[in-house]
Parts: structure tokens; C-alpha cells; sequence
């Protein structure tokens, strides 16, 4: 645990949470089609990103200080982790919400620790399909579901 760094980012974290919750009360509450408005998913994901740099910055404070060592950052499995997002970012419409959740999903756990497939496969599908049901089964939202190409 690096104290310092922890600190800074849990505060740059709570920040970047209360604006994503702050500009989500100017987006519409209702779209067409649909009963849940495009403003509920970056409210809920700011206040989750509040909640839990407000847990890291108790984490940091609680922690007994440590001898001074030097910790390298991992930024070969950042980097890994940063592209697989830009690219879900921009093939989402393309590939599909389950496609793509699951295969940024199994990128990312295999990138964090290697070998498991079998684990990282059964937690990725349950994931991206079960969001996936309650997003749009339950609470009639739209997102795109299957690739492009198949619908």
C-alpha cells in the first residue's frame, strides 16, 4: 500500500463522484422507450465512486505506518487494463453490451492473475449477461445486446 498515493487518489476519486453525480441531474430522466432514464446508471456510478474513495481514504488513515519501500508501480497491467477499456469504449455499439463486457471482463482478470480460465470465464458470462437481464429485462432499459451484424 502506498499511503500517499492512495491519499491523493481517493480524493481526485470522491472529486471525480460528486461531478459525475452533479452533472447527471442535467441529463433528461426519461428516454424514449424506456423506464429508466439515461441519468440513473452515472448518478448510481458516482455514488459509488464517492462511497468507496471515502472507504480508501478511512483505509489510508487506519493503516499503520509501514517501513518506507519501494514500491514500483504495475504499469505493464495498467496499460493492458486502460487499452481493453478504450477499446470496449469504442467497439461497445459494434460488438454488443454481452460480447463486449465479457471479453473486456476476461482481459482484465487474466491481466490481474494469470491463469484460472475457467474462473474468469464463469465470473465474466454471469456478470455481463446478469447485468445485461436486469438492466433490460427488468427495468426495460435499452442497451445493445448482440452485435450489429446478428441483429
Amino acid at each position: 500500500m502506498n499511503k500517499t498515493f492512495d491519499r491523493y487518489a481517493s480524493i481526485i476519486f470522491f472529486l471525480l463522484g460528486i461531478g459525475f453525480m452533479w452533472k447527471s441531474t442535467e441529463i433528461s430522466s426519461s428516454s424514449y422507450g424506456s423506464t429508466v432514464g439515461p441519468n440513473i446508471l452515472p448518478f448510481g456510478l458516482g455514488a459509488l465512486l464517492v462511497i468507496f474513495s471515502i472507504r480508501l481514504f478511512y483505509e489510508v488513515l487506519k493503516a499503520k505506518s509501514e517501513s518506507k519501500k519501494d514500491e514500483k508501480l504495475d504499469i505493464k497491467k495498467f496499460l493492458i487494463i486502460f487499452v481493453a477499456a478504450l477499446f470496449y469504449a469504442f467497439f461497445l455499439e459494434y460488438i454488443g453490451y454481452i460480447i463486449g463486457t465479457f471479453v473486456f471482463l476476461l482481459i482484465s482478470f487474466q491481466t490481474i492473475e494469470r491463469g484460472n480460465w475457467l474462473k474468469s470465464i464463469l465470473i465474466a458470462g454471469l456478470f455481463s449477461a446478469g447485468v445485461y437481464v436486469i438492466f433490460v429485462v427488468l427495468l426495460e432499459g435499452s442497451m445493445p445486446g448482440l452485435p450489429i451484424w446478428l441483429s
